[in-house]
């Protein structure tokens, strides 16, 4: 599962990780995650504000960090 967290690397960003690598392991799923920082393509996903998370290359959340219950059901 390919993941990525779009965001500058603010603490929000930094959490949103955390948060995200702890619910695969709990799911017991492999997952890489690429931080994405860049602008340019911050923007090619139409996110207007970060942090935001993709799965697959699908945008499942943005300007937020989701629940811990959420964040499971978004990478099932």
């Amino acid at each position: 599962m390919e993941v990525k967290i779009l965001g500058t690397g603010c603490p929000k960003c930094k959490k949103l990780t955390e948060v995200t690598e702890q619910a695969a392991k709990e799911l017991g799923i492999e997952i890489s995650i690429e931080k994405v920082t860049d602008l340019e393509k911050i923007l090619s996903y139409s996110v207007m504000s970060t942090p935001a998370l993709v799965v697959n290359g699908v945008v499942k959340v943005a300007g937020r960090i989701p629940s811990h219950d959420d964040l499971k059901k978004m990478l099932v």
